[in-house]
């Protein structure tokens, strides 16, 4: 491989083209959020010839760059992400659209100060393969730093580019997203969006499995508790060490099996910023479900944090995984391939956007950002480059964190036909008829097939919650290749309707605890394939179900707009908390007869 040079954060790299300014503005071109910082000069492109010319330039080159521990060499373009290798690293990053492309590599200290401790740039003739950008970096000092990119090339939102050097942008193959340390406190400055990075992999594991094996259970036999994993045991009747954690959690896996729950459903565990709305409204995000990067668990869930540059969180979730596995409970990631963090147009530039914005979102002929998630864009499920991400971010769950299976949010999005719809892009080749239009609903999805398929990932448990925020709705009718499952959100309206007395629904009751035949059996699948669920995260509690007719979300500042509406629910006669003895007695009686129903009926049941 040739040998080329590193460049220090010290000296020009890259430059606005010309018109563009050089040091960014308030916002930032990236809108509310975007990383702020001044766009370094651009060098002018070199030659092939010239990044490798002078072997004397380059050694000087060498020992200037991370104390001339490492050398720079062309790469390889697969597998994408961060990869330890032989003597070093390789990093190879998909970008069709970017001009230029740069590596940067951050000390945790320097990444603290939101500077770049070295930069290395990418030359598009040894660096690039395709629409693949490469290169190893030499050398042990390597495993020693966190890492993210600079691309350069069209800003125009209108034609749906958001190239800015200004960004430094987090590799989609991250294995861990360093950035705040401590869940809920802003960086020292008072920034709720500190520079992120990813974590450079080492050449080996740090974690014992000790002979860890999946339970594997079939899908008729799972007992599923929903996890709010920092939920779980923040409160400090939890009595634990480290409250609100993965280690928290492993504390009571016990008092799980109690219960004879056998599976865990965990609500997301990727990385994610709860204070994504901290700096204009005071406000937490909770739930996760705005996932910045979908390779790396979550940092700030872990009792160590950003420690260790990351590491530590990995092999905290790790434990959590094995621990459940040594008292037989199955874990179940709940996954959020739909939508990211980065929003709609007005978003902050973190990771997609900033590396193939048109790739990874499905868009609009103007760059205008579809919305389907109902949270401000929509992730490009079937286009070629975003499935085998997705598939290539499971098998890593399954194959490197164990985990036994996953639960797809909003799952009719992954049915949608891509943005940038054509037949050699989704099936590598033509076909004859009429193109499909952007967000049709697909009867074969590419990413669907891809999954079930896979002959890693279609022997795990695979929930889809088939409906998404466009109005589409596929309970019973989910593309399923006969071993998918799905959240009955019929079943759980058919239960309240029928427990809190509305006329009419007896034989759709009846049905539900049959195991839902009208909507499985035709298909071909069993009551298994039922995901029965009287309450879940979304809208009321068991207790709100029997308590309020209306909702009261009040505290947030959102004027109750927030939150599910459609909750079917009664107060048993009383509004709110303060009710008769009566009144408390019945609505306890009440969630006695929601959990035996939930109990007898055919089908997994969910708490």
């Amino acid at each position: 491989m040739a040998q080329l040079p590193f460049v220090s954060a010290a000296r020009p790299l890259l430059a606005a083209p010309a018109g563009r300014a050089n040091v960014a503005g308030a916002a930032g071109r990236g809108g509310a959020g975007a990383r702020v910082r001044a766009a370094p000069a651009r060098r002018a492109a070199p030659a092939a010839v010239e990044a490798v010319a002078d072997e004397e330039e380059a050694v000087a080159e060498e020992r200037y760059a991370l104390g001339g521990a490492c050398r720079v060499l062309a790469g390889v373009p697969a597998p994408l992400g961060a990869t330890a290798l032989d003597g070093g690293v390789n990093f190879a990053v998909y970008s069709g659209g970017a001009s230029a492309a740069s590596l940067c590599l951050f000390t945790p200290g320097d990444l603290e100060a939101d500077t770049v401790t070295e930069e290395v740039p990418l030359d598009p003739l040894l660096n690039r393969t395709g629409n693949v950008w490469h290169v190893f970096i030499e050398g042990k000092r390597v495993h020693d730093m966190l890492y993210g990119y600079r691309f350069d090339g069209v800003f125009a939102p209108e034609r749906g580019q958001y190239y800015d050097v200004a960004n430094v942008v987090v590799d989609p193959y991250a294995k861990a997203v360093v950035s705040r340390g401590k869940y809920g406190v802003p960086a020292p400055d008072g920034d709720c969006w500190p520079q992120m990075a990813g974590t450079v992999p080492l050449p080996y594991s740090t974690f014992d499995w000790q002979g860890d094996l999946p339970p594997k259970y079939h899908q008729k036999d799972i007992v599923i508790y929903e996890m709010h994993l920092r939920g779980f045991t923040k409160h400090d009747s939890s009595k634990t060490k480290h409250p609100g954690t993965y280690a928290g959690a492993v504390s009571k896996l016990d008092y799980l099996k109690e219960l004879g729950v056998n599976c865990v459903e965990l609500i997301p565990c990727h990385e994610f910023n709860e204070l994504e709305y901290f700096s204009s409204s005071s406000k937490m995000n909770f739930w996760g479900y705005s996932t910045i990067n979908f390779f790396s668990p979550m940092a700030r869930y872990s009792s160590g944090g950003t420690r260790n540059y990351g590491r530590d969180a990995i092999n905290e979730f790790k434990l959590f995984v094995r621990e459940a596995h040594k008292r037989g409970i199955e874990v179940i990631m709940d996954v959020v391939f739909n939508h990211t963090a980065e929003g709609n147009e007005k978003g902050p530039i973190l990771s997609f956007r900033g590396i193939d914005n048109s790739t990874y979102y499905m868009l609009a002929p103007k760059g205008e950002f579809y919305n389907y998630s109902g949270c401000g864009n929509t992730f490009n499920c079937n286009h070629l480059v975003v499935r085998e991400f997705i598939v290539d971010c499971l098998r890593y769950w399954v194959t490197e964190m164990h985990v036994d299976g996953f639960r797809f949010d909003l799952a009719s999005i992954m049915t949608r036909a891509c943005s940038l719809w054509d037949p050699v892009n989704v099936y590598g080749g033509p076909m004859e008829g009429n193109m499909i239009t952007t967000g049709t609903p697909l009867s074969t999805p590419p990413l669907v097939d891809m999954i079930s398929n896979d002959p890693i990932l279609g022997g795990v448990k695979l929930i889809a919650e088939a409906w998404d925020a466009g109005g589409l709705y596929q309970v019973g009718q989910f593309p399923h290749w006969n071993i998918w499952s799905e959240w009955n959100g019929k079943y759980r309206d058919t239960v309240r309707q029928f427990i809190k007395g509305t006329d009419g629904f007896a034989g759709a009751f009846a049905e539900c605890l049959c195991g839902s035949p009208q909507l499985y059996q035709a298909g071909g699948r069993k009551p298994w394939h039922s995901v029965n669920f009287v309450c879940a995260h979304d809208g009321f509690t068991l207790a709100d179900l029997v308590t309020y007719n209306n909702k009261f979300n009040l505290s947030n500042g959102e004027d109750n707009r927030d939150g599910e509406n459609h909750n079917l629910s009664w107060n048993c006669g009383e509004e709110g908390e303060f009710a008769s003895l009566s009144v408390r007695r019945l609505r306890k009686r009440q969630m006695r007869n929601f959990f035996v129903c939930l109990m007898v009926s055919q089908g997994v049941p969910m708490l």
